[in-house]
C-alpha cells in the first residue's frame, strides 16, 4: 500500500517546479510579466490550502477510495487544461485544478500514513517525502533538457497529466486503508485537554509554518542573494540544499523513530537555524555554499517529524490533522517567501535570508511547545479519568517519562 503513495510523492514533487521550471516559455507565450507570474503562483497556493482543508473533511464522510483517485485526476485534468490554454485566464483555471487536487493528495497521504504506520511514524513520513524531494529536484534538470531538445511546454504539461492518471489509478488501491476513527475510550484526543482547545496542534500549525517559510525563502532567494558568485555556483547552492533535504530525511528514515520526536524535530530545526545564520553572515564563497547545505539537511526532517507529532497527539484524526497542517505550511509559503522579495528594495536580501534563520529557530521552538502542551493535556486527561475507567497497566502520569 506504501508504492502508490510514494508515486503520489513524486508527482506532486514535480508538478510543484513544473511552471517554474517552464516559466520562460509560458511567459512568452501568453505576453505576462513577471506580475502575472506572482498572480498565478498566489492562485496556486490558495486554492493548494482549500485542497489539503477539504480532503479532511471529505475522506471522513465518503472515504478515501474516492477522495485519493479523484485528486490525482484533478492535477491530471488541471495539467492537461494548462497545456491546451489559449488565453491566460484559461491557465490560470488549469493553474487553480491542479492546486487544488495537488493539495489533497499531499495532505490525504500524509494521513494515509499515519494511518498504516500506527509506530515508526517518523521514518515513515521522511520516506514519503523524499520521494517529494526526488520530484521536486528531477523536475528542473529533466524538464530543462527536454526544451532544450525542443520539447515544447505544452507537450511536458500533456505528458504530466497522462502521469496522473496513472497515479490516480495506484491511489485507488492504497485508498481502500479506512480512516481511523475514534473510538470510546480510545484517549486518541487526549492531546486537546479538556477544555477542547487543541494546543498541540495550533502549536504545530505554527512550527510547521515557519519550517515552509525557512525553506522556501531560502529556496526561492538563494541565487539572488548569491548575485555576487558566478551563476554556476550559485545555482550549485541551490542545488546542494534541495540534496541537503532530500539527504536530511533519507538519513531520518533510520534515526527518527530512534529518539523523542519532539527532541528530534526540535534539533533539526534549531541546526538549520543556526546554519542559515552561518551561510548569511559567514566569510561567504565555499563555506556559504556548504552551509547552505548543512541548512537544507536540517530542513528535510522537520516537515515529515511535525506530521508524525500530529498523528501521535490526534491517532483517530490523521485526515482532519493532517490538511490543516498542510494548510498551515502554505500559509508559510504565501506569507514568508514575498515578503523577502519587498523588504530587499530598503534592507537587502541577506536580511531576508537572517529572517529565515529567525523562522527556523521559531519552528524549533513551537514544536517543543507543542510537546509540553501535549504532555500538560496528558496529565489532565488522566486526573480528570477515574482510576477504574483507565485502561489496565496506564501510567497515570504520560509527562513523566
Amino acid at each position: 500500500m506504501t508504492w502508490p503513495g510514494y508515486s503520489s510523492f513524486v508527482l506532486i514533487g514535480w508538478t510543484s517546479l513544473l511552471v517554474p521550471s517552464l516559466i520562460r516559455a509560458i511567459e512568452h507565450d501568453f505576453d505576462q510579466p513577471d506580475a502575472g507570474l506572482g498572480l498565478l503562483y498566489l492562485v496556486s497556493a490558495l486554492l493548494y490550502v482549500v485542497g489539503s482543508l477539504g480532503v479532511g473533511v471529505l475522506a471522513g464522510r465518503i472515504g478515501r477510495r474516492a477522495v485519493l483517485p479523484a485528486a490525482a485526476l484533478l492535477i491530471g485534468a488541471g495539467l492537461l487544461t494548462e497545456g491546451l490554454a489559449s488565453a491566460w485566464e484559461v491557465l490560470l483555471a488549469g493553474v487553480a485544478i491542479t492546486a487544488v487536487g495537488a493539495g489533497a493528495v499531499d495532505a490525504g497521504v500524509n494521513a494515509l500514513f499515519l494511518d498504516l504506520f500506527p509506530a515508526g511514524r517518523g521514518g515513515a513520513l521522511n520516506r514519503l517525502h523524499l520521494f517529494f524531494s526526488v520530484g521536486a529536484m528531477a523536475a528542473p534538470m529533466v524538464i530543462g533538457w527536454l526544451v532544450e531538445a525542443g520539447v515544447g511546454w505544452r507537450l511536458l504539461m500533456v505528458g504530466s497529466a497522462g502521469a496522473a492518471l496513472a497515479v490516480s489509478a495506484a491511489l485507488a488501491a492504497a485508498g481502500q486503508v479506512p480512516v481511523r476513527r475514534p473510538g470510546p475510550g480510545s484517549g486518541g484526543e487526549r492531546a486537546t485537554g479538556g477544555s477542547g482547545v487543541p494546543l498541540p496542534l495550533l502549536a504545530l500549525g505554527v512550527a510547521i509554518g515557519c519550517c515552509v517559510a525557512a525553506e522556501l525563502g531560502v529556496s526561492s532567494w538563494l541565487v539572488g542573494f548569491l548575485a555576487a558568485e558566478p551563476l554556476a555556483v550559485a545555482t550549485f547552492a541551490l542545488g546542494l540544499f534541495w540534496a541537503g533535504l532530500a539527504l536530511g530525511r533519507l538519513v531520518s528514515i533510520h534515526l527518527a523513530d530512534r529518539y523523542d520526536l519532539v527532541v528530534f524535530g526540535s534539533s533539526a530545526a534549531l541546526l538549520a537555524a543556526l546554519a542559515i545564520a552561518a551561510a548569511v553572515l559567514g566569510p561567504g564563497g565555499a563555506i556559504s555554499v556548504a552551509m547552505f547545505g548543512v541548512a537544507g539537511f536540517g530542513l528535510g526532517p522537520i516537515y515529515p517529524v511535525i506530521m508524525a507529532l500530529a498523528g501521535t497527539f490526534y491517532p483517530a484524526r490523521a485526515s482532519s490533522v493532517s490538511g490543516m497542517l498542510t494548510a498551515a505550511g502554505v500559509v508559510g509559503s504565501i506569507v514568508y517567501p514575498p515578503a523577502i522579495g519587498l523588504a530587499s528594495a530598503s534592507v537587502g536580501l541577506g536580511f531576508g535570508m537572517l529572517g529565515a534563520a529567525v523562522m527556523a529557530a521559531c519552528c524549533s521552538l513551537a514544536v517543543v511547545a507543542s510537546g509540553r502542551s501535549a504532555r500538560r493535556a496528558g496529565s489532565r486527561a488522566d486526573a480528570a479519568t477515574p482510576v477504574d475507567e483507565r485502561p489496565a497497566g496506564a501510567d497515570p502520569d504520560p509527562g513523566s517519562g
